[in-house]
This record gives structure tokens, C-alpha cells and sequence, in this order.
């Protein structure tokens, strides 16, 4: 009997969006949103997307519906004092079991004004790195509000995101 010794083969995809055209991804990068998220609950596949110049933001793209795209923003990045508590639960329903198995993201509203828009730091959307399951989970007896005002421009975070 002889053994395969070539390196495993990561098999990429290709998804068709209408915000970013033709996008190629790994077939292990989909996170799976069981639960849904609010406002769009038949959505279950979703890839985070990175545009290099909108940095520290991300999009969530839908991989069911292409014209679904959702910007995201590491909270840290823009609120240094950001201290969310998850409900007790949040572990167990997600199956995380250390905490590199995770990660956290915000939505971003953006208004209409290049200057004018928000953090969702109430409901943060929260990453299994280990098990790709994702899932918007609210914050207990949380200060924090669903459209909290980012207090510097876009240009100034980025900025700061790029010299670091």
C-alpha cells in the first residue's frame, strides 16, 4: 500500500456578486449563519470579504443572494474601550471552546452623508474560526446601542488602521 504524501488540495470556488463582481474564495471559508440574521433570515452562507483600501472594514457577502453584502468593522478598531459581555450561553450554542476559537465583528450603518454612519455595538456578529458557524447575538445588560455614532471620519480610522 502506498501512501498519498502530495499536499491536501484547498478546492476554491467562485461567486458571482453585485457589489464586487466575480469573487474567488476557498471552499473552507464559508461561515454558516444557522440562526440567520435579522432582516435576513433564509440567508444561511456567507464569506467575509476584505477590500484592501476600505480597511479596518469587511463585507459579510450572502453566498445565497448575491446582492446582499453587509459591511462589518473590528469595534476595536474604532472604540479602544469596547468591553462587550456575550450572554453565558453564546459558548455553549456556538460550540466555542477556547478564546482563539472566535472572533467578533459590528455592523456598520452607513448614512448619507461619506461621514455619516454607525456601529451596532449591541449585537455583535461573532465567529467560530474553528467551526465556521456564525451567529448576531445580542449583549446582556449592555450600555451600548444598536446605531452608536462613529466619532472620527472613515479616512481618519483608516489611516490609523494602515500606519500601525
Amino acid at each position: 500500500m502506498e501512501l498519498n504524501t502530495e499536499p491536501a488540495r484547498i478546492l476554491t470556488r467562485t461567486a458571482r456578486t453585485s457589489r464586487f463582481g466575480e469573487v474567488m474564495y476557498r471552499e473552507d471559508e464559508p461561515f454558516e449563519f444557522r440562526w440567520g440574521l435579522p432582516g435576513f433570515a433564509a440567508l444561511r452562507s456567507f464569506v467575509v470579504l476584505s477590500v484592501g483600501s476600505q480597511q479596518p472594514f469587511v463585507w459579510l457577502q450572502s453566498l445565497d443572494r448575491p446582492e446582499i453584502a453587509i459591511p462589518l468593522v473590528d469595534p476595536w478598531a474604532i472604540f479602544e474601550d469596547y468591553d462587550p459581555r456575550l450572554p453565558a450561553v453564546t459558548a455553549s450554542v456556538m460550540e466555542i471552546e477556547r478564546a482563539d476559537d472566535f472572533c467578533m465583528m459590528c455592523v456598520t450603518v452607513v448614512g448619507e452623508g461619506a461621514d455619516d454612519f454607525s456601529v451596532n455595538l449591541l449585537a455583535p456578529i461573532v465567529f467560530n474560526l474553528r467551526t465556521r458557524i456564525g451567529r448576531q447575538v445580542m449583549l446582556e445588560d449592555s450600555v451600548y446601542a444598536v446605531r452608536t455614532p462613529v466619532p472620527r471620519t472613515v479616512e481618519a480610522v483608516r489611516k490609523e488602521a494602515t500606519s500601525a
